[in-house]
């Protein structure tokens, strides 16, 4: 449990880090004097190196295990965190955006720890909490850095908005570096220790067994199929995340802090909705094995792309904050189920697959980003564009397919897993014991 609130609570710091900006661009736009091009240019600069990067930590989360990797991570990516501070012209702010991106990584560190932490009867459940925890951050911070920028640096301290907004981008940065830290000192990579003691002591096989697992991994059409399903769900949201406060800025006429409440309502749903995804991917799966996971998964997807559909066409506040949160239920309930299913594809090469599948989400909000190149008029246009496509993915999901011995040791774990939690729950008086015969 302690890997299990370390990993979503380091993910959601690297999520507020890494769309902290956003919801101050409307300040950036106006002393930059930023043009809806470079805007656009500045939303699919934060995603597009994560699709490298993802692909990357993915291979060494296999090779040298979630620890390492999160404190490299964290203490690196805060880096840019803090310069982009520093920003003087578009072209350096684009530079710092993009490798602010890399921090994007952490959600593959985060989905293998608790991967090889918890049981399959419940991987499913932890795997979109601390995800959905950690996409949290995305929502946190569309009222949070608007709230540090102008209540605490400009309203406290003092700052002019030039130095409001630089100094909030860096104390985020910080809270990062001292946050990798921690992660090296409180936590570890699998149950029973560290890789290195682990390998050490022949209880797991050397880091040469990595060697080819990316490979392999990326040799599996069911992978391409979920790379491409999680562009239509995380994908669509870090999309949201980066366009949020404009939109209702522009299109709603509202403020900074109003637009920054509104933008929010997407982001927060991750509190419980993520979580849902997978909760119901591990009920299926009970019930109706691997293929259950996946049907819910194609369920889950078509109904976002309807919901987003709907979100487009809202004109009216009033109408368009509650199609917001539905919209949001249901991408993030998709990203709970896409998680749900991922453990259960190539357990040799975990690291490698969440690593592809992971960057689809990004690659997902690379191509979106290029439909909001324009002026935010035509913002609706392009979300009802991107709904449909949506719509068209979640058909992908039936590509997914379990050969018969792979449901059948799926069932197996999954029975042992619940026995042992019934047992354990028996032995601790949670439940009573069966009656002796």
């Amino acid at each position: 449990m302690r890997a299990f609130h370390m990993s979503w609570f380091a993910f959601f710091l690297c999520f507020l880090a890494w769309f902290g900006i956003a919801p101050l661009m409307a300040v950036v736009r106006e002393e930059m004097g930023l043009t809806p091009d470079q805007i656009g240019w500045l939303m699919i600069g934060s995603v597009t190196v994560t699709v490298f990067a993802r692909l990357l930590i993915g291979w060494l989360c296999d090779r040298i295990g979630p620890r390492l990797c999160y404190t490299g991570l964290l203490i690196f990516g805060s880096l840019p965190v803090m310069g982009v501070g520093f920003a003087q012209d578009f072209e350096t702010l684009l530079t710092f955006r993009v490798a602010i991106g890399a921090i994007g990584a952490s959600f593959v560190i985060t989905q293998y720890h608790t991967s090889v932490m918890f049981a399959p009867n419940v991987v499913g459940t932890a795997n979109a909490t601390t995800a959905g925890w950690g996409n949290l951050g995305g929502g946190v911070t569309q009222f949070v850095m608007p709230l540090v920028m102008t209540s605490l640096f400009v309203g406290t301290f003092g700052f002019s908005d030039y130095w409001g907004w630089r100094a909030s981008m860096f104390l985020a940065g910080v809270v990062c570096f001292l946050t990798g830290v921690a992660y090296y000192f409180l936590t570890q990579d699998a149950p029973e220790g560290n890789l290195k003691e682990l390998r050490a002591a022949g209880k797991m096989p050397p880091a040469s067994s990595t060697n080819g697992t990316f490979a392999e991994a990326c040799r599996d059409y069911r992978v391409w199929a979920l790379f491409v399903i999680y562009g239509a769900c995380f994908g669509v949201e870090l999309t949201i995340n980066n366009m949020a406060a404009l939109h209702f800025a522009d299109n709603f006429d509202m403020g900074l802090k109003a637009a920054g409440m509104a933008a929010a309502a997407f982001g927060l749903m991750n509190l419980f909705a993520r979580s849902l995804g997978g909760y119901f991917g591990d009920l299926f799966g009970g019930k109706a094995g691997l293929r259950g996971r996946v049907l819910w998964l194609f369920a889950a997807l078509f109904v976002e792309g309807l919901a987003l559909m709907l979100f487009s066409r809202t004109s009216a506040l009033v109408w368009a904050i509650p199609a917001l949160i539905l919209f949001s239920l249901f991408t993030q309930m998709s990203e709970g189920a896409t998680f749900s299913v991922v453990p259960f594809i190539n357990k040799k090469c975990l690291g490698s697959v969440a690593g592809v599948v992971g960057a689809g989400g990004n690659a997902g909000a690379v191509a979106a980003g290029f439909l909001f190149k324009t002026d935010t008029a035509w913002w609706p246009t392009a979300l009802l564009i991107l709904g449909g496509v949506v719509t068209c993915v979640s058909f992908l999901a039936f590509a997914v397919r379990f050969a018969p011995e792979a449901e059948t040791a799926a069932r197996t774990e999954f029975e042992k897993a619940r026995g042992e939690r019934t047992r354990d729950e028996q032995a601790r008086g949670l439940v009573p014991a069966p009656a002796p015969a």
